[in-house]
């Protein structure tokens, strides 16, 4: 319902743009002043606007992949431009008020040509390194000690992993990325945590290719993971979702039999006891618990028959209950969601919304972890964010 009525605020940003963007050209060569130039441009542009529409209207098939990527790439594009141009509008409405030396200049059609360049070298730079940046992952170190006896371990090598978003933006290549660095770390035991699909199991690229090489994860005791609010099957047009009313938002059967063939175990609000030397808890998503989850467990209802002596770690998608966790005896808390704000402004904006948006907190004694995630959502960019795989090494005392 949201998108409806942002439909129109949508359309009138894009018209603005594209006034602001011909007015610039035409002062850059007189080519663009032409009319079937301006036609041709028109219908291309015209293409870009609506291929979010055209993408969701599509049925599962390769064109409809390649109109998704492309409207993808189109949103984080389009939000460069706005904010570029915006910018560049705002400084001109100021210097129309000022008094300097060779204001004419400025305000000359070369004046306007000029900075229409810097504006269209910025917004590419913001747009080339995103891509770029969202397809590189890095590795992130911590180092953290628990209190607590391990049994049999002095200490736990976890790597924590999380927002995979598998489907159109995130395939095999970057799979196959992710599991290298996972390997190279030689971990005790591998997390995911939530969101290791992007809302469509149709969007996945070769099931099976993917498969392959995530059940390719050597850890010592394992891969585990939780649900996150993505894997679910619902539809989705620029980041809003809809689903039919009354019907429970649950994965797609497919994805769990995806999960299983992976070689991953998927904990819905589950606690392992793993070598009797320490607890791992997956708890369901805060905004969608799942299938046969009406209501997922409260932080005190994870813990309470556990023998809280022993190390309590706790694999949750949404940086959520911080505190209600630290109290129920929950010694690591294991987080993704975020993105760290992805792109942007966003990941200073992000810290408006999350008492730990990304990166170490410290909860009484409980340590939580948010990952910025190894995939992306909606535009596929990274801008002031990175693509990151989680490698910790826990203490126990």
């Amino acid at each position: 319902m949201i998108a409806i009525f942002l439909a129109p605020v949508y359309l009138l940003f894009c018209f603005y743009i594209w006034v602001r963007a011909i007015r610039w050209m035409g002062a850059c060569h007189w080519l663009f002043q032409t009319k079937w130039t301006r036609v041709s441009m028109g219908i291309v542009y015209t293409l870009l606007v609506f291929s979010i529409l055209i993408a969701f209207g599509s049925p599962a098939s390769l064109f409809r992949t390649w109109v998704k990527r492309i409207s993808n790439y189109w949103l984080g594009t389009l939000m460069y431009l706005i904010l570029t141009i915006g910018v560049a509008d705002l400084l001109r409405l100021i210097c129309k008020r000022l008094r300097f030396q060779h204001k004419e200049l400025l305000f000359s059609p070369a004046g306007h040509a000029a900075v229409g360049a810097v504006c269209f070298a910025v917004i590419l730079v913001f747009t080339v390194t995103g891509i770029v940046t969202a397809h590189c992952i890095r590795t992130t170190d911590y180092e953290v000690s628990v209190e607590k006896d391990g049994g049999k371990l002095d200490e736990l090598n976890v790597v924590l992993v999380a927002d995979l978003h598998l489907g159109y933006n995130i395939g095999n290549w970057h799979m196959k990325q992710m599991v290298e660095k996972i390997n190279r770390q030689s971990p005790d035991i591998v997390l995911i945590a939530g969101d290791i699909f992007d809302n469509e199991y149709e969007a996945l690229r070769n099931p099976e290719q993917l498969e392959c090489t995530l059940s390719g994860i050597r850890s010592r005791y394992g891969v585990y993971a939780c649900y996150g609010n993505h894997d679910i099957e619902e539809p989705v047009l620029a980041g809003f979702t809809f689903s039919k009313k009354g019907k429970k938002k649950e994965s797609n059967p497919r994805m769990d039999e995806f999960v299983k063939k992976s070689g991953i175990q998927l904990l819905r609000d589950e606690t392992v006891l793993i070598e009797d030397s320490f607890y791992l808890c997956g708890r369901a998503d805060y905004e969608r618990p799942g299938r046969g989850i009406d209501t997922r467990k409260t932080p005190e209802e994870i813990t309470v028959d556990l023998n809280r002596e022993k190390p309590i770690l706790v694999l949750d998608h949404e940086p959520r209950e911080l505190q209600e966790l630290a109290d129920a005896g929950a010694d690591v808390d294991l987080c993704g969601h975020t993105h760290d704000g992805q792109m942007f402004p966003g990941n200073l904006l992000i810290h408006l919304f999350w008492e730990n948006p990304c990166g170490y907190l410290k909860k009484n004694q409980m340590h939580n972890i948010v990952t910025s995630g190894i995939g992306v959502f909606g535009p596929d960019m990274r801008v002031g964010t990175k693509s990151e795989i989680c490698n910790i090494r826990i203490h126990f005392q």
